[in-house]
């Protein structure tokens, strides 16, 4: 049994490899000094830090290959003393993600009970597979969805009537809901215009998702060992201009230091306009978009 399970890792090691390929076209910028720099050279001006943003666009391929690679170079960089946040995650699956990270269950049974999203085996998986492979901690980091319906549907002094036990699953109540200010007109642009927000229970739930994983890196911080750093992993909605999670993170923990990456396919990947890019975040990774 003990040979199989080996030689499963092996195979999975094996798929992942292949599934990475080792080139793919990216440009880094450095926005606070305006250069152009390698990913490597990145990784070298992240350290000492206590927390990074990864924020991402969910479909982009090359984003996710990026994404490992920078979770090596801070593994490398930080002696192994990185522990790995995922926005993939609800807080709700920490037990089930420790159990497997600590192989007291079988890849199955963690994918069969944690639901991890539809990308999450080309995706994600790579990045907790490494996390696996080199003992390092990985974060539920979201709020339950369940939670956040319930928000949605009957607003936030809907969650003050919650058994404690939920309650320890979602940020401290009540939940910090920003005025109506740029977060909240980048919010109104995804729903397609503020007339489409129907109630303002849908902002108060998209900031319930900011609260809870801002508690979460903040703990996960709180617990790393002395000189180790939290990626954290999350849609870059929730990471560009320092807003959402940022936001929510710098107002519970005004002393955490931290730095912040959005990575995303870029229309003038050729010859990019770095200057309308630079207030995004520390560092904006541009990555090739895929042909129509």
């Amino acid at each position: 049994m003990k040979r199989i399970a080996v030689l499963c890792s092996l195979l999975c090691s094996a798929f992942f490899a292949r599934a990475q390929p080792e080139t793919v076209p990216f440009k880094v910028l450095d926005t606070r000094t305006g250069e152009q720099v390698s990913l490597a050279k990145a990784a070298d001006r992240l350290r000492g830090l206590d927390v990074i943003f990864w924020g991402e666009e969910h479909n982009d391929s090359i984003g996710h290959i990026l994404e490992l690679k920078m979770l090596k170079l801070l593994t490398e960089r930080y002696f192994n003393k990185v522990t790995l946040s995922l926005e993939m995650f609800e807080t709700d699956c920490q037990a089930l993600v420790d159990e497997y990270m600590g192989g007291f269950i079988p890849r199955d049974k963690f994918l069969k009970d944690a639901r991890p999203w539809n990308n999450y085996e080309q995706d994600y998986s790579p990045m907790v597979e490494f996390a696996k492979e080199q003992k390092l901690p990985v974060v539920a980091a979201n709020s339950p969805r369940r939670l956040n319906n319930l928000m949605s549907r009957r607003g936030p002094k809907s969650l003050d009537s919650l058994g404690a036990r939920s309650k320890m699953l979602i940020a401290k109540l009540p939940i910090h809901v920003p005025a109506k200010g740029r977060y909240y007109r980048k919010f109104a642009g995804i729903m397609g215009g503020e007339e489409n927000i129907h109630s303002p229970n849908m902002f108060a739930s998209q900031c319930l998702w900011d609260a809870t994983m801002a508690k979460s890196i903040d703990n996960a911080a709180g617990n790393s060992k002395k000189g180790g750093v939290v990626m954290h992993v999350c849609g870059r909605f929730h990471s560009d201009e320092y807003l959402g999670t940022v936001s929510q993170l710098l107002r519970k923990n005004n002393d955490i230091e931290l730095a912040t990456i959005s990575c995303f396919p870029a229309e003038d990947f050729e010859k990019p306009d770095f200057e309308k890019y630079a207030g995004l975040a520390d560092f904006v990774i541009l990555t090739q978009k895929k042909a129509e």
